[in-house]
């Protein structure tokens, strides 16, 4: 049977009073009528809390892969102000001398010929395993192509970090080195050797040094005292320029901090037993000590571990 015609035009009108009802419930409760952002994630809530949800799924992957910006600075990056270090090597043999070599590109893509001379030499080049042991302080000759050979002794195995520390020729005048870096493996078992505790004094071929100061993360001064037999030491020798040299690499990432002498040679007298350096270690935790001095021809290193407060 037919249905009546007013019965569905009644129902047709009560239908159409759905969408209505249901856009006016919607407005009536939403607490705030901005727009969503066109670069909002779909479905993304709005008012204060949906901004912070909103904040959150955008930023959070950008934060898991910015880049550290300091990490030129700290020694840590293959590049830098356009000058990279390049190297075919990524492996290097364990238990024997091995040569490693590298060039430096200048912001042009071509080879950097032209460097500065700093601390007696154009460039200096360190070695170092990942818990901070085999430390090699080097300083290679460059080829008229602009390759460098870094002549290493035997690695042991485990991830070493090797890096070159210099003035290019285009920066004179310029203060502070340049420092790239690039990882290596050498294969075979590897046993990490935990870090020494921090001290105040090592020993090595007989010398005692013993440093002074507040370390602590950015600049601060640091004497270093040298004895032998409890008498101090005052025939230090002219090394790079100085009488001793300092480096230091950073617990957990290996950065490096090369610490300069303020104590200047005299040519009519030999140096010590006190040194005085300008300190500058950019970040707080462990850092790993290389004190390097020459005496009666031979070249000595004490190593010790210096904890800096943030």
């Amino acid at each position: 049977m037919a249905a009546d015609p007013r019965t569905l035009a009644r129902r047709w009108a009560l239908l159409s009073c759905v969408p209505v009802l249901l856009l006016a419930a919607i407005v009536a409760c939403d607490p705030s009528p901005e727009p969503r952002p066109a670069d909002a994630p779909a479905g993304a809530q709005r008012g204060p809390a949906g901004a912070a949800a909103a904040a959150a799924v955008t930023a959070a992957p950008a934060a898991a892969v910015a880049p550290d910006p300091a990490d030129g600075d700290r020694g840590l990056a293959a590049e830098r102000d356009g000058y990279r270090l390049d190297a075919a090597a990524t492996e290097l043999p364990a238990g024997r001398p091995a040569a490693y070599s590298f060039t430096i590109t200048g912001p042009d893509g071509q080879p950097v010929t032209d460097f500065e001379v700093h601390q007696t030499r154009k460039l200096h080049f360190y070695a170092i395993r990942s818990d901070l042991t085999g430390f090699q302080h080097l300083h290679p000759e460059m080829a008229a192509d602009g390759t460098w050979t870094a002549d290493l002794t035997a690695l042991t195995p485990g991830t070493w970090r090797l890096y070159a520390s210099f003035l290019p020729g285009s920066t004179a005048h310029r203060s502070t080195e340049t420092v790239l870096s690039r990882t290596v493996t050498v294969p075979g078992t590897s046993t990490a050797v935990p870090l020494p505790a921090p001290a105040g004094t090592a020993t090595v071929d007989g010398y005692t040094v013993a440093l002074a100061g507040e370390p602590m993360a950015g600049a601060y001064r640091l004497t270093a005292t040298v004895t032998r037999d409890g008498q101090p030491v005052t025939d230090l020798q002219s090394y790079l320029d100085s009488y001793a040299h300092l480096t230091a690499f950073h617990e957990g990432d290996q950065a490096l901090a090369h610490l300069h002498p303020a104590d200047k040679v005299d040519a009519d007298h030999g140096g010590g037993p006190v040194l005085t350096f300008h300190a500058m270690l950019p970040r707080a935790g462990n850092w790993r000590v290389f004190l390097q001095f020459q005496t009666a021809g031979r070249l000595h290193t004490a190593e010790l571990t210096l904890n800096a407060a943030a």
